[in-house]
């Protein structure tokens, strides 16, 4: 039995699905335009592009008339793309991540790896952010006393 027997749902392209987000359509009925996916992300158009430039997004359908025609599949990996973006993962690596999804479930190993990798690397960041709060911290209740003891004399 093969990864795709066991597994029927996983198809060659991760399903990295959101929660269901106010004014998706359903699927079948999702096509969306370049301005659309701009309201829903928050990306400028020209990221969007940007991004099929480069190989960050997975082919995007177009229209009749040349058009770019979004899905939920593409809301859901923008949304994934997003969150690898906010742990810093450098651009290079999300490109190799997306080029993975595409050569399908021989890759799983590899992919698992660099989202290890890059858990790692949040991991640090955050305990260099706690760090940096108890400083903080310490700073503030520091001038909170100053100040409380100034206002005494």
């Amino acid at each position: 039995m093969t990864v795709t027997e066991t597994v029927p749902a996983l198809s060659h392209v991760d399903l990295c699905a959101a929660p269901p987000t106010a004014g998706r359509r359903p699927d079948g009925q999702d096509q969306y335009t370049i301005s659309e996916v701009v309201a829903f992300t928050g990306l400028s158009a020209h990221t969007l592009r940007w991004y099929e430039r480069i190989g960050l997004m997975p082919h995007v359908d177009r229209s009749h008339t040349g058009q770019r025609r979004f899905t939920n599949r593409d809301l859901d990996w923008l949304n994934f793309v997003g969150k690898l973006r906010l742990t810093g993962m450098p651009v290079a690596k999300m490109v190799r991540y997306a080029e993975l999804v595409r050569v399908g479930v021989t890759t799983f190993e590899e992919r698992q790896e660099l989202l290890e990798e890059t858990r790692r690397d949040v991991r640090l960041r955050i305990a260099e952010l706690q760090d940096t709060l108890s400083v903080l911290d310490f700073k503030i209740d520091f001038y909170a006393d100053a100040r409380r003891a100034s206002e005494r004399f």
